[in-house]
């Protein structure tokens, strides 16, 4: 089986994706000097723009949240994808045609587990023209029934080409025809999921339908969900695509590539049970709304909600060491009846692949966001959703609600059943404090309480909130890696070395040799000194003037370790003060021997310290005078060159 994407085909993606294009389908740029561009962050809400992306070293960063990297890390951010996803996303773009090789081996293997080159592109193209067709049914005569179904739920024409909702005729091969007049084959058509093969042939499998494309992150079209219209449609209320190559049920989220600057930004995601509650709650002002396709929300989904919310390390989730989580939201809304009880349960577990706060919005009487909209106004589906209540909480509850509490009985079985749950809950005192809450739900003596959780923590049988496997204990995750702080920008010292980094990153070609014969103490300020070090490793700049652009500070971020590659990012995307194309190569000369005459400087000092402790005539002293004079001359040869 094909393992790792090979190294040179990596860079290659990397080379031949142009950085601003990429950016710019998300982010409006506008220039910010030569070589450098600048917008309003896709990460964090802002109205002074911060983020920045100099094309010319193929490096992004945002000075207000500290994001930053290269295109595959900026698709992978935007797009909620892991690396090789982002990669293979960005290699279809650029015709990079991707080698793997195996894990164990490391022998080179063409790609084989997804489709042959070109079939995935051509599977996504029948989708897209499908997309187009069914929407511009939806307007035909024939549609009344659709956009009927539509006016009663409060959504108008603007509202349903928004979400390209469409409309499948009852005819058996209206899409099928039309797909193959595109020059699309009956092979491919099926592949697609979009017809279906019977003892006939094959024929639309959607028909008579109101019809929901369903995209994935960068928003292309992988498969439909379809609501029945008709009493004599004897098939299921929602009919989805089946499982294809490009559609894979256990990680699709319906409303994604709508939800996903939202979900990143406000770092909440809020799942809801429907297409229609999709749309009623973006409407009201819910954009990060989401809903499964057709499943519970499972690891799978999760996975895809952890990557958006920046939620990715390796335990699955961002973690201090002692278990607090570093923000985010997740809220199901439910339906208030015994069904949507039973989807938080299986919400609850869950639950602890998120490191966010997990919640529950439930309306009392039973309506959906869809119902809500309708019945109240926007307004009240953003209550809902403000009017979460801890899943923990809920779940808890819930199974309260099932014991009369007013016996003896009832609050031993209670206890017992909520117990479980409450030892379940991965965060320590988050686990207290729960057992307190339920020692007065109950009525009982929290240490009580306490003693009974303890008992069904070392219970083996018990299966584990988040791990339905009976007896396998969660591993702890390890602590997110600590980014090295830049210095303060007001020091003129670390400001100095701070400039002197930034054009060796960003202009390479006009760094003088000097610079490389800086030794490891060059550098005074640690964090500068570390970027220093990687860049040293890396092969100075010497090097950069031989690789050039993104390929020299990938390089240099390579080397450095992961406290600090973050920084060397920032550096190569930070603007310079004198950046015209005409002058640019003198000013990194002055910066450059600016850095040098500091260095010096420093060393005079510390040559005169040593002068100071010694006594004309004392061993060594000779020596360190001669020192002393020696460095002064190499800083007045220095400043006379300037």
């Amino acid at each position: 089986m094909a393992g790792l994407i090979r190294r040179d085909d990596v860079e290659a993606v990397r080379d031949r994706a142009r950085i601003d294009e990429i950016v710019s389908a998300h982010v409006t740029l506008k220039p910010a000097g030569v070589g450098s561009l600048k917008g309003l962050c896709p990460f964090h809400d802002e109205r002074t723009p911060s983020f920045h992306v100099r094309p010319g070293v193929g490096r992004w960063h945002c000075f207000g949240c500290g994001e930053g990297g290269d295109v595959i890390s900026f698709v992978q951010k935007i797009d909620g994808m892991g690396f090789t996803d982002a990669v293979e996303y960005l290699a279809s773009r650029v015709g990079v045609q991707l080698r793997y090789e195996d894990s164990r081996t490391g022998e080179a293997a063409q790609r084989g587990p997804r489709e042959e080159p070109g079939r995935r592109q051509r599977l996504l193209e029948a989708h897209r023209v499908a997309a187009e067709f069914y929407a511009e049914q939806l307007f035909a005569p024939g549609a009344q029934a659709a956009r009927a179904f539509l006016a009663e739920r409060s959504f108008d024409r603007a509202d349903a080409e928004h979400f390209g909702v469409g409309y499948a005729p009852t005819g058996w091969d209206a899409l099928m025809r039309h797909l193959q007049g595109r020059g699309f084959t009956q092979a491919e058509l099926v592949a697609t999921g979009m017809v279906s093969q019977g003892q006939r042939g094959i024929y639309d499998r959607f028909r008579g339908r109101l019809v929901w494309p369903i995209r994935d992150v960068t928003g292309a079209v992988i498969g439909f969900g379809a609501r029945r219209l008709y009493d004599e449609d004897q098939g299921p209320k929602y009919l989805n695509t089946p499982e294809t190559t490009l559609y894979k049920k256990a990680q699709v989220l319906y409303g994604i590539d709508l939800a996903k600057r939202a979900i990143a930004q406000k770092k909440r995601v809020v799942i809801v049970e429907g297409y229609t509650d999709v749309m009623a709650a973006h409407l009201s002002g819910v954009e990060s709304a989401v809903a499964t396709c057709g499943t519970a929300f499972g690891g799978d989904h999760a996975k895809v909600v952890r990557r958006l919310m920046g939620d990715t390390t390796a335990g699955g989730g961002l973690q201090l060491a002692s278990g607090a989580s570093l923000g985010g939201e997740v809220i199901f809304t439910f339906d208030g009846d015994a069904a949507g009880q039973k989807a938080a349960v299986r919400a609850f577990n869950e639950d602890q692949r998120f490191h966010a706060q997990t919640f529950v919005a439930v309306e009392p009487s039973g309506m959906d966001p869809c119902d809500l909209r309708m019945a109240r106004g926007p307004e009240a589906v953003e209550a809902l959703v403000d009017g979460r209540v801890p899943l923990f909480e809920f779940v808890i509850k819930a199974t309260l609600d099932e014991f009369d509490l007013d016996t003896v009985e009832g609050r031993v079985g209670a206890l017992r059943s909520a117990a479980p749950l409450v030892a379940g809950i991965r965060d320590r005192s988050m686990r207290d404090g729960y057992a307190r809450s339920l020692a007065g739900w109950i009525g009982i003596d929290t240490d009580e309480v306490r003693r009974e959780v303890a008992r069904a923590a070392r219970t083996p049988s018990r299966p584990a909130p988040g791990d339905r496997r009976q007896g396998r204990p969660q591993a702890e995750p390890a602590p997110a890696t600590p980014v090295m702080a830049a210095p303060d920008p007001r020091d003129p010292v670390a400001r100095l070395e701070q400039q002197a980094l930034a054009v060796v990153l960003q202009y390479p070609q006009h760094v003088p040799e000097t610079f490389d014969e800086l030794g490891e103490d060059a550098f005074g300020v640690p964090a500068w000194r570390a970027v220093h070090d990687a860049v040293r490793a890396a092969g100075g700049a010497a090097t950069g003037r031989s690789l050039g652009g993104g390929r020299w500070v990938e390089s240099v971020a390579e080397e450095a370790s992961t406290a600090v590659a973050p920084l060397v990012t920032e550096l190569a995307v930070a603007p310079v003060p004198e950046d015209r194309e005409e002058v640019i190569g003198a000013y990194v000369a002055d910066v450059v021997r600016a850095l040098v005459d500091q260095g010096l400087t420093r060393r005079i000092a510390d040559a005169k310290g040593r002068l100071r402790r010694l006594t004309p005539g004392e061993d060594g002293y000779d020596e360190a005078f001669a020192r002393l004079l020696a460095i002064e001359a190499e800083r007045r040869t220095l400043r006379e060159s300037a």
